[in-house]
């Protein structure tokens, strides 16, 4: 009786950890991604940051992680989870010069 309290509460615990540590802020700034690439994990959380004086759409190209989230004014953050695995292609609509590789694991 005491492992199965022991491992209810380990399995609790680990899923209150897996929850509150993976968000990673992504700022768009001078027309660029602060990265051109990460690695995640399915479920994790992008933030993406206008850091920018300038309007910026950041939309997914990958069909297997599809989202576009608008036209976003500067100093505005908008979470994407990333739902499925495999290798997303981040680009601003606006300026399709921005480019951000998301690989998404298990």
């Amino acid at each position: 009786m005491n492992n199965l309290k022991i491992f209810m509460v380990a399995a609790f615990l680990l899923g209150v950890i897996t929850a509150y540590a993976a968000e990673t802020t992504i700022s768009e700034k001078g027309k660029v991604f602060s990265m051109t690439e990460i690695t995640i994990k399915k479920g994790e959380t992008l933030n993406f940051l206008n850091d920018d004086n300038i309007v910026h759409n950041v939309m997914s190209t990958s069909a297997r992680n599809a989202f576009n989230v608008g036209a976003v004014k500067p100093g505005v953050s908008t979470p994407v989870t990333f739902k499925n695995t495999g290798d997303v292609q981040v680009i601003c609509a606006i300026h399709p010069s921005m480019k951000l590789h998301v690989k998404v694991t298990d």
